[in-house]
């Protein structure tokens, strides 16, 4: 049983030195294959064409008002009556409250017993002038009498002008007992009742008036897009602006404004512009206050794209791609671009139309090697709406 035992293990050794003596002396054959010997590398390769595209910036923002008046009493006194309903549209010039005007009465009552009294004084005066002018002539008053004469007519005159003065203030303290509309609009509640006491220099408004057809929308963007957002802008007159009122649900507003404002300076804290754009609002929908997402239209343009993923960049930063030439060789370019496109790169300079850029595969490939290119398909895409993106099918996730 033992010598068994040993035979088999011997045989056992035998045939393992026998498989590692083929396996040297044969080795892998298609490991000695020479690079000119082995079959060209699969790529998938782009043609690239010029695609007309529309420069849209998506930019958070915010609901303004374009007027907004606070109505302020402007003289003392007990508020008696309010003219108005709360929440209405009211109209510049429409009457909205009552001052108690009892004592304005009174003072300008005084003021014009005042002015008419210095105005008798001032012909009585004037009167007695014209005779002594004539009187002086034949010396039957002395230069000195007319003189006098003369100096009180020019203080009774002088009291005619405070009398009118009182008499104007008077009269505006009491047409301020009336309190208008200062602006047309939307009045909202009232922060005072009948019976309170108001005074000139108070804190506290007592209505907010605000104009919301049109309204303002004001956003914020970074430096840097603020200025390719300048850049679009130059010989549009117009820049349309349209709103989406609810991301989720994708609820558009259906009327369209324009940019009217771009601010020359960069925000130190934030490294933002500001931006404004002016939106009709015939139906008080959008109220001020409210966020919304406004998209600018800055036109169309030709342009060249290359999909991000066929890019790399290098040690020093600097964007690459590979070409594939008339003779199935691939070639690096250095890329020029503007700016991301969707899941694209602009490229101003570095390619041009016709060029085949490789998309996938060009992990493996280097300067000068002969490739085996096919068509890249841009894969279809569809909304993610968890995550409001897009996603690629799984035939172009393989490389």
């Amino acid at each position: 049983m033992k010598k068994t035992a040993v035979i088999g293990i011997i045989l056992l050794f035998l045939a393992a030195g026998g498989g590692w003596y083929f396996w040297a002396a044969n080795g892998d054959k298609s490991a000695e294959k020479s690079p000119a010997e082995r079959p060209p590398q699969a790529v998938s390769v782009l043609e690239l064409e010029t695609t007309k595209i529309r420069y849209d910036y998506s930019l958070p923002g915010r609901i303004s008002p374009f007027r907004q008046s606070q109505v302020r009493p402007q003289v003392d006194g007990i508020i008696t009556e309010r003219l108005f309903e709360e929440g209405a549209d009211v109209k510049k010039g429409q009457q909205l409250y009552q001052i108690d005007d009892a004592r304005y009465k009174a003072a300008l009552n005084s003021t014009i017993a005042d002015l008419k009294s210095a105005e008798a004084n001032v012909k009585a005066v004037d009167a007695r002038a014209k005779r002594y002018k004539d009187l002086v002539k034949i010396n039957a008053v002395s230069e000195q009498e007319y003189d006098d004469i003369v100096a009180q007519l020019d203080q009774a005159k002088a009291s005619v002008a405070v009398a009118q003065a009182a008499y104007d203030l008077a009269q505006v303290n009491l047409d301020y007992t009336k309190v208008y509309a200062p602006i047309d609009g939307r009045i909202s509640k009232s922060f005072v009742t009948e019976g309170a006491l108001v005074t000139a220099n108070q804190s506290q408004h007592l209505a907010t008036i605000t104009q919301l057809d049109p309204v303002y929308v004001d956003m914020q963007q970074s430096g840097t897009e603020a200025m390719h957002i300048r850049t679009r802008m130059i010989g549009q007159d117009v820049v349309p602006v349209t709103l989406v009122l609810d991301e989720k649900t994708g609820q558009s507003y259906g009327k369209e404004g324009m940019l009217k404002f771009s601010e020359v300076t960069v925000e130190e804290t934030t490294g933002s512009v500001a931006l404004r754009a002016l939106m009709p609002n015939p139906d008080g929908i959008l109220l001020p206050g409210l966020f919304v997402r406004a998209t600018i239209a800055l036109g169309e343009e030709d342009v060249i794209l290359i999909p991000q993923r066929a890019a790399t960049r290098t040690p020093d930063g600097k964007l690459t791609a590979w070409i594939v030439d008339e003779q199935n060789r691939a070639q690096p370019r250095e890329l020029k671009v503007d700016h991301a496109y969707e899941d694209n790169w602009i490229v101003t300079d570095g390619v041009k139309e016709g060029d085949r850029v490789v998309v996938l595969g060009y992990q493996k490939i280097g300067p000068g090697m002969v490739v085996a290119p096919t068509n890249w398909k841009q894969a279809s895409v569809k909304p993610n709406t968890d995550q409001g993106g897009e996603v690629d099918s799984e035939k172009n996730k393989e490389e």
